[in-house]
């Protein structure tokens, strides 16, 4: 059985290398990394039941621009570059920046824009980051595309993300785990991260395209997990609310990128 676990872990991580390989990159100014997404699409896991508790359909997601995300989250040294400052708890030069609230976020993308002299810098949407950290695969869990058993999902899962039962109770420094098919590393796991979007129940129309999430709302959007988080709940669909003003040791963000205008 571990035979073969071994050897799934290693056409996936072929697979992913060869993914990865063909994306392009951009390197910005103070060495922040960031891929490109192709627009795309993708089933919610949300899906719309009947009166008696079956999936009718699942929701079809498009976005239909290209965007730039973070390769990886924020690291506490960038952070520094642009604040001045360290707010984080477990301190490490590239361990995630931590203990950062939405508003928080906001005055980083405010100061990292005026320095590169443009607005193109943001969170990403809630749908882009969905887009992003399923790989493109459309499986529920991006670490591995079916598994049999909760022992496979929990095998996968450790090569991908700091968890509960992995990360030791603190972060770790970005990057150390296996990257998703995009090239992304730690969507899951180490830190949740803000996304723009208020938080609110997700649309029920078959297809939804550019969604950017509720006009207003009081708590912002969360996504992907974190250090202290139970991997029981680890498909990458999982979503959580939390005030915009709310700073923590398992909260950080990773930035997206608009693409220039040509």
């Amino acid at each position: 059985m571990k035979r073969i676990l071994l050897a799934l872990s290693c056409v996936l991580l072929a697979a992913t290398v060869v993914f990865a390989a063909d994306l392009q990159t951009h390197t910005n100014s103070i060495g922040m990394e960031f891929v490109l997404i192709p627009a795309g699409s993708f089933l919610l896991e949300d899906s719309v039941k009947n009166d008696f508790g079956e999936t009718v359909y699942r929701p079809k997601v498009s976005i239909s621009k290209p965007f730039y995300i973070g390769k990886y989250q924020v690291t506490q040294e960038q952070w520094t570059a642009v604040m001045g400052n360290d707010p984080s708890k477990f301190k490490g030069r590239t361990n995630p920046v931590e203990h950062v609230s939405w508003q928080d976020t906001q005055e980083f993308i405010k100061r990292l824009n005026a320095r590169e002299g443009h607005a193109r810098y943001r969170l990403p949407t809630e749908m882009e980051w969905d887009l992003a950290a399923s790989g493109g695969t459309g499986s529920q869990f991006f670490s591995i595309h079916d598994p049999k058993n909760w022992e496979e999902l929990e095998n996968s899962l450790d090569a991908h993300a700091w968890l509960q039962k992995n990360s030791g109770g603190s972060t770790h420094p970005v990057g150390q785990k296996q990257p998703n098919q995009y090239g992304l590393y730690d969507m899951f796991g180490n830190v949740w991260e803000w996304v723009q979007d208020w938080y609110g129940v997700l649309p029920k129309e078959r297809e939804i395209a550019d969604y950017t999430g509720p006009a207003a709302g009081v708590r912002r959007v969360l996504r992907g997990g974190s250090w202290d988080y139970d991997s029981r709940n680890s498909s990458w669909a999982y979503r959580i609310g939390v005030k915009p003003g709310y700073q923590g040791s398992y909260v950080g963000f990773r930035l997206a990128l608009s693409p220039e205008l040509p």
